[in-house]
């Protein structure tokens, strides 16, 4: 960054372009995750510009995940967020993981049958006295936790799920071995909500930090409910992506 320079003759704005800049040394591997990026008031000198215009810039860079600051230590280089397509995909996790380059796994924490909640029981319309697969899973990208995930199935469906090792297997191509489990449509809410106790255990975050919650009902063939997951994501670890476009 000591010898860059910035192009005050074109009409894009000083903060974006070091933003741009600092982005582009971050990807090129000049700084490494855990690295402290220069102070505001040493990139301001180096490029002759305003400690506003390097804020600015900065802010956008921690706000997207790629920087986090520490009071009275300086600005670190993260590491970049997960870009995920969990919103509109019918896929495994382990699966959406891989395809990113990252090492999916995942810590299964409760495996049992239980008496759901009426609000659980509600939604996967069970009748008083049925009960439900508890299924609670810590899942990681490359040993780091992104994600804590709670699912209820059906139990009278789905008590085959028992005989497998979800650690070592996803939970949707076991439903997908058979024809009435196989999830064929998704209902997902989603909201962003403050880190809680919960998370701080579960995630390493820090107490109102952001977690984005998605609460998922899977249906079969029949559109009868098979799965109702909560899960919690690490705002500072995920990004999710929707693509939207107009019919023909």
């Amino acid at each position: 960054m000591e010898n860059a320079k910035l192009d005050k003759s074109v009409p894009i704005p000083l903060y974006f372009q070091l933003k741009e800049l600092i982005l582009k040394e971050i990807k090129a591997g000049l700084y490494k995750i855990g690295d402290p990026i220069p102070t505001e008031n040493e990139i301001s000198e180096m490029l002759q510009i305003s400690r506003t215009t390097v804020r600015q810039a900065i802010s956008e860079l921690v706000q997207e995940g790629w920087l986090y600051r520490v009071k009275s230590k300086g600005t670190f280089v993260t590491k970049p967020k997960i870009n995920q397509s969990f919103v509109q995909a019918l896929g495994s996790f382990n699966d959406q993981i891989a395809q990113l380059g990252r090492k999916p796994s995942t810590e299964l924490l409760d495996f049992e049958v239980v008496t759901p909640s009426e609000d659980v029981a509600e939604e996967l319309k069970l009748i008083e006295g049925q009960q439900a697969i508890y299924i609670h899973r810590r899942r990681f990208a490359d040993e780091d936790p992104i994600v804590m995930v709670k699912t209820y199935l059906p139990y009278d469906k789905c008590k085959f799920v028992l005989d497998h090792d979800l650690e070592k297997e996803s939970l949707y191509p076991v439903l997908g071995s058979r024809n009435e489990t196989r999830i064929y449509k998704i209902r997902r809410y989603i909201e962003a909500v403050n880190a809680d106790d919960y998370d701080i255990k579960n995630l390493n975050v820090e107490k109102g930090k952001a977690i984005q919650q998605f609460i998922s009902i899977g249906y079969n063939m029949y559109d009868e409910p098979i799965e109702y997951s909560v899960s919690r994501y690490r705002g500072d670890r995920n990004r999710f992506e929707v693509i939207i476009s107009a019919k023909p």
